[in-house]
């Protein structure tokens, strides 16, 4: 270490040893309100500390003056590639501790749970992406088998979700023609149609390209730039659009397909008009349906809850039921009611996507990867934080981007976490993903023999089936209560997010949240905060004076904080705020304690408290050493506790060249170094 200048080294000490302690114990009393009194005994902890006070410069001798990010260990096991292969891998993790007494039974109940609940939520979801219902059981075992492997958490059911099938299945229908597909089949022409499957293997390939172009460019913290305000918005009324578009089936309506902006608006206007053309059969299915499902949700599920972790599997019995209905009572010829239809047994060939459609649906594309992740990242942080485990935001990536790219070769949808699948796989007992390997094994069973069985079932069930399950998405729509007390700006995002969502399109109600986000923050973020600061008195504690009227302000010593950033977009603004905050101490605005006020000073010491700058550019950097420039030819200038980025970008602009400015580490340091050298200070900053 260096040696010590008398300087560097000054003879005050801060303490509060010995006579110290009566004289602090009297004036904390004074200090406190009467209604504290009981926090006295707070008290009989205290600080005992004596020591010289410190420049930056010698606080500096004792850093650690190593270079070395990382201990060499750490980086030669970072670079083996068994380490690599475990860290690309996580299942081998989990598997190498797999407690086989104690967690097989508790996957092998889960993974059942999910599979039965797969059955029907899987091919209702897959309505709504245009495609036929067995395509929701492709989504729940191609991709999956992907994720269980890959994946970081332990609890989220990947396979359909509402919202992402809902997105698919708007690009499906804006950009595929099943009848000119068929005709052109059918007549050898030349002209390029595309049919569903096909528009939707397409949007899946590119969403898992852009899922793992993600993972390689290290953008997990994506996910960061949607707020939970903005994805509640997004997601409540994205539900009104999935809501909207089971009434058809719901009320056994035909009506036309509507695309593009204020569709909703068009799509309800048909239904209003159409409504003395309803299906009656339909209807009383779909109602009876409801009932029997929000009865057992509300009244059946909460009695059985606290007999069995098991739950019933409502919605596969009300499917079973109505497929058996339909089968043997033929309900479907008699009243005119739509059927899921043919049923391919097996699985799928592998087909590669249409790589000539994927610039028509980069966007569209592009949009479903973020939203896909932001979702089944989420629910996988609530899991990881209420079971005590890590996830990682850029493996979450890697396994739905390869999951999404397997599953665009076998006739799959995007797929994404489910809340209410997962919820259900951690309730029941799931430990890992093996639960959803199981559920993989019985769902591939069922597309190997029992699919076919399902033909039947009228469509009106399933859209009952989506209907109910929106239930919880649908009532985030009461977060507005809860935001708009605790924050407007959060508020303003949620309600131009939902209804953006609502009645242009919900492409555009993502962008306007995003958008009104970043907004936000360069707004905050060019707006920081000045205050001055007082001393408790006989502590080396500082505060606000607005918080706190009986602290201690020295009329020779201004001591001013700034919180935030200075950058070229808010270097105007710090300026002339920081001007009119010296007028204002000057003139006395601020009504405050003054230590010594009768004494007439000839110099002013300000203390600039940058220990929560948070980042500094060029320009904010002249700008502050043209500010500093100014005031140091009539005041003593200290700098207290920049950090060590802020300082490099400082010497790079050459800030220290010509201003004779101290570097403290501390605000107590400054002020009493300042106190050592000068005796006279005026009581006013000179401008």
């Amino acid at each position: 270490m260096k040696s010590c200048s008398s300087e560097d080294l000054c003879s005050n000490v801060v303490s509060h040893d010995g006579v110290h302690k009566k004289r602090f114990e009297d004036n904390y009393m004074k200090s406190i309100d009467p209604e504290n009194i009981s926090r006295l005994d707070e008290l009989n902890s205290r600080i005992n500390i004596e020591r010289a006070v410190f420049k930056q410069s010698l606080a500096n001798n004792f850093r650690n003056n190593s270079n070395v990010l990382c201990c060499p260990e750490c980086v030669s096991i970072n670079c083996k590639p068994k380490q690599f292969i475990k860290n690309t891998i996580p299942s081998i993790n989990w598997l190498c501790n797999y407690k086989w007494k104690e967690w097989l039974l508790k996957d092998i109940i889960a993974g059942f749970t999910v599979a039965v609940m797969n059955i029907p939520q899987g091919m209702a979801y897959a309505l709504l992406g245009n495609v036929p219902p067995v395509v929701g059981i492709y989504m729940a075992f191609f991709p999956v088998i992907i994720y269980a492997f890959l994946g970081t958490s332990r609890h989220v059911s990947m396979g359909s979700f509402a919202v992402i099938c809902l997105m698919a299945g708007n690009v499906v229908m804006k950009y595929s023609d099943p009848i000119g597909f068929a005709e052109n089949i059918n007549n050898n022409s030349s002209v390029t149609s595309y049919s569903p499957m096909e528009v939707a293997t397409a949007v899946t390939f590119l969403v898992g390209i852009y899922q793992v172009l993600m993972y390689i460019f290290r953008l997990g913290i994506i996910c960061t730039l949607l707020s939970e305000t903005l994805v509640s918005g997004f997601t409540a009324g994205a539900a009104i659009h999935v809501f909207s578009s089971q009434i058809k089936d719901i009320l056994g309506l035909k009506l036309t397909p509507h695309n593009g902006p204020f569709k909703l608006i068009y799509v309800y206007i048909e239904i209003f008009t159409k409504l003395q053309t309803i299906n009656v059969a339909a209807t009383i299915i779909s109602a009876i349906t409801i009932i029997v499902l929000v009865t057992n949700n509300e009244v059946i599920k909460p009695i059985v809850e606290k007999k069995t972790i098991i739950p019933i599997p409502i919605e596969l019995l009300v499917v079973l039921a109505g497929t058996l209905i339909s089968n043997y009572c033929n309900i479907s010829e008699l009243y005119n009611l739509k059927t899921v239809g043919d049923i391919a047994v097996g699985l799928p060939e592998a087909v590669v996507p249409k790589f000539d459609l994927m610039p028509t649906i980069a966007m569209e594309s592009f949009v479903i990867a973020i939203i896909a992740y932001i979702v089944s990242f989420s629910m996988a942080l609530i899991f990881a934080n209420k079971l005590k485990y890590d996830v990682d935001a850029n493996q979450e990536l890697l396994a739905q981007g390869c999951g999404n790219l397997l599953g665009s070769f076998f006739s799959c949808l995007p797929f994404s976490a489910s809340l209410s699948r997962s919820v259900l796989q951690q309730t029941v007992g799931g430990m890992t993903q093996l639960a959803s390997l199981i559920s993989c094994s019985i769902l591939l069973a069922v597309l190997l023999w029992i699919g076919p069985f399902f033909e039947p079932l009228p469509r009106c069930i399933l859209a009952s089936l989506i209907v109910v399950a929106l239930k919880g998405i649908l009532m985030q729509a009461k977060d507005i209560l809860q935001i708009w007390p605790i924050s407007r700006t959060d508020a303003l995002i949620w309600l131009s997010t939902y209804l953006t969502v609502i009645i242009v399109e919900i492409e555009y109600g993502l962008l306007v949240g995003i958008i009104l986000s970043i907004l936000v923050i360069i707004i905050k973020g060019a707006r920081g905060n000045l205050s001055l600061l007082g001393r408790i008195p006989n502590t080396e504690l500082y505060l606000e004076v607005t918080c706190d009227p009986k602290v201690e302000i020295d009329p020779g010593i201004t001591i001013i904080r700034y919180s935030g950033s200075l950058n070229f977009i808010n270097k105007n603004y710090f300026e002339k705020e920081f001007m009119k905050y010296l007028n204002k101490i000057n003139f006395n605005e601020y009504n405050i304690n003054k230590v010594n006020p009768g004494i007439e000073n000839t110099k002013q010491i300000l203390i600039l408290d940058f220990k929560s700058l948070l980042y500094i550019d060029s320009s904010g950097g002249r700008m502050l050493k043209k500010l500093i420039n100014l005031l140091i030819e009539n005041n003593t200038v200290y700098l207290v506790g920049l950090s060590d980025t802020i300082l490099k970008m400082l010497y790079s602009i050459e800030f220290f060249n010509e201003n004779l400015i101290t570097l403290m580490p501390s605000v107590h340091d400054a002020v009493i170094y300042a106190q050592s050298k000068s005796k006279d200070n005026i009581s006013t900053i000179r401008l």
